[in-house]
């Protein structure tokens, strides 16, 4: 078993390089990471088999909270070890950060536009008859957070090409591709 790296010894790495994109180090690399804000406040802490795209997912879903990351990686899957390392991680941090708790479906799931509905929005979608239109509404509903997220994104200064699934937007779900 590997040993399991102190979170407070790991160097915290930018969320975002210099040209703007989602940190690569970790591209199919199997692990375990924590995610902090701008203030370096733990808010979350995972485990992928490939961190890198993890990192990019949790990003679209909390752009406001994603600034620095810090990461042990193993060599084998094996989620035991991820689990007692993610367990160690939260037992050293004293508490659960934000995103391991009751937020924790805003960091794992697909964002679900529906909420996000403006009045008008959604007092179309109710009087809706029929699914094609609702569907259509969801569409351009998920077209609007869409929009707004990239908005954010471009002002944090994320250059990457970010692709969400067009399939999923018909159902009020934005997901990357």
């Amino acid at each position: 078993m590997p040993e399991i790296s102190s979170l407070s010894t790991l160097e915290f790495l930018p969320y975002l390089d210099d040209a703007g994109n989602c940190n690569s180090d970790f591209t199919g690399k199997v692990g375990v990471y924590a995610i902090f804000n701008d203030q370096k406040t733990l808010q979350y802490i995972g485990y992928s088999r490939d961190i890198a795209l993890s990192l990019k997912q949790h990003l679209m879903r909390k752009p406001n909270c994603c600034y620095w990351i810090k990461a042990q990686t193993i060599d084998r899957p094996s989620r035991t070890i991820l689990e007692e390392i993610r367990a160690a991680w939260i037992a050293e941090n004293g508490q659960m950060p934000p995103g391991n708790g009751p937020d924790e479906a805003q960091w794992t799931q697909a964002i679900d536009v529906k909420p996000l509905m403006t009045d008008e929005e959604r007092e179309k979608y109710e009087k809706s008859i029929d699914e094609f239109t609702q569907m259509k509404l969801l569409k351009q509903v998920s077209r609007r957070v869409e929009a707004d997220l990239l908005a954010v994104l471009d002002s944090r200064g994320l250059k990457e090409a970010i692709r969400f699934n067009p399939k999923l937007k018909e159902s009020g779900l934005l997901d990357l591709k």
